[in-house]
């Protein structure tokens, strides 16, 4: 899934069609609601610091083996004040 911010990148035609191809989900923020897009700022920002910043990715795969592994991390390890304690896992 490609979450926006409504902006225009995700707009052109072969973005579009790389998503139809891909079978890629496409999710909009609400507008009028900053702390969606907070939200998925702070994630992003936590997964290029803890994760890419330390490795120089020369190709795709390298990129996605290390955003998996980051992912796994923080679904099924992470225990997350914000969720009492629990893993988003163990909450959803």
């Amino acid at each position: 899934m490609v979450v926006s911010d409504n902006g225009t990148e995700l707009t052109s035609n072969a973005i579009l069609k790389w998503q139809e191809d891909r079978k890629v989900e496409c999710h909009n923020i609400v507008l009028c609601k900053p702390k969606q897009t907070g939200f998925v700022e702070s994630v992003n920002s936590r997964m290029r610091y803890e994760r890419l910043n330390e490795h120089r990715c020369d190709n795709l795969r390298l990129a996605r083996k290390l955003v998996s592994a980051w992912c796994d991390d923080w679904n099924h390890h992470r225990l997350l004040s914000s969720l009492a304690g629990l893993t988003p896992r163990e909450d959803a």
